[in-house]
């Protein structure tokens, strides 16, 4: 059973949820919320998404298997879905911001931290580069930028513009304007 929550969000429920911080909430999304997983682990959540691991449907029944056995909430635009769960968050938008207006308005903290914690990509632990480590081309060059590298996947990361976007998206979703 849920409970209908969110104002000006007739449609988003959530069940089950004690906590939505980021140190204690972790976090599954089914196939339909891949672009929201980024933003999630932007803002520290270990989000785990349906299609990591090897790109395929795993399926209803598997999705909530992982769940409950990884004690995650399961955010899902399906129902159904939503209502077999033990925790779970129903999202009706079709945009990562509309589904983090609806994330705010059932508790979620939402907001980027001084440095990165999770890996968009793979939603591993991102650690600092350290001086005298080697970077990718791609990267600025780490004497004028702050850079940090996930310890699964690799990827480097740093506070430049696709940050600054997300970053005033949180800010205009909390405000409102």
């Amino acid at each position: 059973m849920t409970d209908d929550v969110g104002d000006g969000h007739p449609g988003t429920a959530a069940s089950g949820i004690e906590s939505a911080a980021p140190a204690d909430t972790a976090l599954l999304l089914d196939v339909m919320l891949g672009k929201l997983a980024v933003y999630l682990r932007m803002c520290g959540y270990d989000t785990a998404y349906a299609l990591d691991s090897d790109g395929e449907d795993p399926g209803d029944d598997a999705l909530l298997e992982r769940a409950e056995e990884e004690k995650r909430v399961l955010l899902t635009r399906d129902v159904a879905l939503a209502e077999r769960a033990a925790r779970s968050v129903l999202l009706t938008g079709r945009s990562p911001p509309d589904q983090l207006s609806e994330l705010l308005a059932v508790g979620f903290e939402l907001s980027l931290s001084d440095k990165p914690a999770r890996c968009g990509s793979c939603n591993g632990v991102v650690n600092p580069i350290e001086e005298g480590e080697s970077v990718p081309a791609y990267a600025p060059d780490a004497d004028a930028v702050r850079l940090w590298k996930c310890r699964d996947c690799g990827q480097v990361f740093w506070r430049g513009s696709h940050w600054d976007d997300v970053e005033t998206t949180l800010k205009t979703l909390e405000t409102g304007e």
